[in-house]
């Protein structure tokens, strides 16, 4: 199995298009193997599966690691969601701008999300099954988050305000500004 990798504006994360092999009983399609995105230059070892499940107009994120960080593996398994990584590299030509891609269950995407990437996302279906791999283990400890409502980054979520449904921690999250000093990428 192989992926197409689709273009990108931030230079890190991959879209990564995989072989979907559909027939009249359904599909089958590879959504990890490491061997082939080793060779795409994502060597980590993965090391926890998370899948959440939410609501039309959920807003995760904007959610990273600090200290060594961790890198996703993100996809959509049932319903799509616009999903969002913000640069955090502070050398990065990029820094603290956004880019959104859209993932869903019939496209199949897989979005590499590497250390160094805010990552959020928006349902845009009824509901929405999210699933994603990281190369750390999730710890209180080291998990931190900037605003997604940040209007020095701007994100432009794709569901009305009135619609939107998020926790009180990501609202309440401080701004990409107000974080940087605590950056360790």
């Amino acid at each position: 199995m192989r992926f197409d990798v689709l273009p990108t504006r931030l230079d890190g994360p991959l879209l990564l298009q995989p072989g979907v092999f559909g027939d009249d009983r359904g599909f089958f399609c590879e959504t990890f193997r490491a061997h082939d995105l080793a060779e795409l230059g994502i060597a980590e070892d993965f090391v926890q599966d998370n899948h959440s499940r939410s609501k039309y107009g959920t807003i995760r994120g904007l959610h990273f690691q600090i200290g060594a960080g961790a890198s996703k593996l993100v996809r959509c398994g049932r319903g799509t969601i616009i999903d969002v990584l913000v640069d955090l590299r502070r050398e990065s030509p990029t820094y603290g701008e956004w880019e959104a891609f859209e993932l869903s269950d019939e496209t199949m995407r897989v979005l590499y999300a590497p250390v160094g990437f805010g990552h959020g996302f928006c349902v845009t279906s009824d509901e929405a099954d999210v699933l994603y791999k990281q190369s750390a283990y999730y710890s209180t400890d080291v998990e931190r988050g900037i605003s997604f409502l940040d209007p020095a980054i701007g994100v432009e979520w794709p569901v009305a305000r009135e619609d939107w449904v998020y926790s009180e921690r990501d609202s309440g999250a401080p701004t990409l500004e107000e974080f940087a000093p605590q950056l360790p990428f």
